[in-house]
């Protein structure tokens, strides 16, 4: 399983269509229906295009497609705005006039960017568009050990998720935040589609993992920018925080994750205690009752 941009525009326009009902969309039904979600044909008129040429478009020829009859699909499929931007990532990735150009993937951080993330108190992590996780402030690596930590090298969120068993452990809602990856990694393949190193990544986890391999097929995109986690971290226990996601904008693809817990929270304690743990090494705190 592979990043291939043909097929994905297909399958993932495909994979629109089947989630989107006649009554959702405001068609009327008739008898019995074969197909799961709307017809091709009921797509084209809803996106104001022939049948032919949607056909043409499922089965990923995107020569000549224009702006306005990707955002009449867009309409048509009701797709949210992480949807729609990928959707126009695939078609232009999939044009055979468009340009094969791979954005570079940084892999190191400015000295400047580190001196920011260690002035932070809360726990910050920088990572790359491909979940790399190339340094961060002393919380923010406390808080992250058993990645930092993995067996699973070099240091990438993906593959600590879904080749380490010690990530169903350390995610509370592993689940969710293996699904929230598999798409976050669904939208970047669509942004840098000819990236070796992330196709190299998308290959290993299809190979190991029959998680990774379920819901990389579905085809499912989201931005990834806010939120919350909830973590159970072998020294301070389950912990609930909230993130948020801020680009470094002279660096194309760089973040930084910064966590917070809600202040006089059991969560805010853990993590108080945490910072009072990695300021004083040689102390050895019995683990916090689960």
């Amino acid at each position: 399983m592979s990043v291939d941009a043909t097929n994905d525009i297909a399958e993932f326009l495909t994979s629109r269509r089947a989630r989107v009902t006649p009554e959702q969309a405001g068609l009327p039904t008739y008898g019995q229906r074969r197909v799961k979600g709307l017809r091709r044909e009921e797509v084209a008129s809803l996106a104001g295009v022939s049948v032919e040429y949607y056909k043409r478009l499922e089965r990923g020829t995107a020569s000549g497609v224009s702006d306005s009859v990707l955002e009449a699909l867009a309409r048509a499929l009701q797709l949210d705005d992480a949807e729609r931007a990928h959707l126009f990532d695939l078609a232009r990735a999939a044009s055979p006039v468009a340009p094969k150009r791979r954005r570079a993937v940084q892999q190191r951080v400015r000295p400047v960017v580190l001196r920011i993330l260690d002035s932070m108190s809360a726990p910050a992590i920088v990572r790359n568009s491909r979940v790399d996780y190339l340094a961060a402030n002393p919380l923010g690596r406390a808080l992250y050990a058993p990645l930092f930590e993995s067996r699973e090298q070099p240091p990438n969120s993906a593959r600590f998720t879904f080749l380490d068993l010690a990530a169903q452990e350390f995610y509370v809602d592993w689940e969710r935040t293996a699904e929230d990856l598999v798409a976050h990694l669904r939208s970047e393949a669509g942004r840098n589609p000819y990236d070796r190193g992330l196709s190299d990544l998308v290959g290993e986890l299809s190979t190991r993992s029959e998680e990774f391999r379920t819901w990389w097929a579905a085809h499912n995109v989201r931005y990834h920018r806010t939120g919350s986690k909830r973590l159970r971290h072998p020294v301070v226990g389950e912990l609930e925080l909230e993130y948020e996601v801020m680009d470094v904008s002279a660096d194309d693809g760089l973040t930084i994750s910064v966590y917070s817990a809600e202040p006089d929270s059991r969560s805010a304690e853990a993590l108080d205690l945490l910072a009072s743990w990695i300021a004083t090494p040689e102390a050895d705190p019995a683990p916090a009752d689960q």
